[in-house]
């Protein structure tokens, strides 16, 4: 797992175009998909906030929160910008930020409500994915050759054992 920072500084060009589709409307935008108690998927409208150090969200007491709260693993995809069927992805877990000083930060940067019950999460980085469908998208009306989609990714490196038995 990777901070957003660290998987930015790892693929710059890739976690340019994810922010950059996450952010096509000016505020970050995007769907996250959790886990319901179940085993099933959940998915969620979500403003994704970046920051230089890391991805977060501010998450209501709702159905979404008490999935992650209970089950940390999420994926984040980008609405689908209105020329083309370009699209990113990210996975990975969501951790209740506890440190006051980041949260305030952010929330004032963001003029989050004290009124609110909200609790800020960051999103760390697993795998990510970019794709480029081209102009005309992944299914054009036109009768034309249809582009070859592009795809970027990337995947965490993976922490050896005795890292993991460490840091638990």
């Amino acid at each position: 797992m990777a901070s957003w920072s660290e998987f930015a500084a790892a693929e710059p060009s890739l976690a340019a175009g994810i922010r950059a589709l996450l952010q096509q409307y000016g505020p970050g935008m995007g769907y996250l998909a959790t886990v319901r108690p179940d085993g099933g998927p959940r998915v969620h409208p979500i403003s994704p906030v970046f920051t230089g150090s890391g991805l977060y969200c501010f998450l209501v007491n709702s159905p979404k929160r008490r999935d992650l709260e209970r089950d940390p693993r999420y994926s984040l995809h980008s609405y689908p910008p209105e020329e083309s069927d370009d699209e990113a992805y990210l996975s990975g877990r969501a951790t209740p930020v506890r440190d006051p000083r980041t949260v305030s930060l952010i929330a004032d940067a963001l003029r989050a409500s004290p009124d609110v019950d909200w609790r800020l999460f960051e999103l760390s980085v697993e795998s990510a994915t970019l794709r480029h469908h081209g102009p005309s998208g992944a299914l054009p009306l036109a009768a034309a050759p249809l582009p070859i989609p592009i795809s970027q990714s990337w995947r965490a490196p993976r922490q050896s054992a005795r890292k993991l038995a460490m840091a638990s």
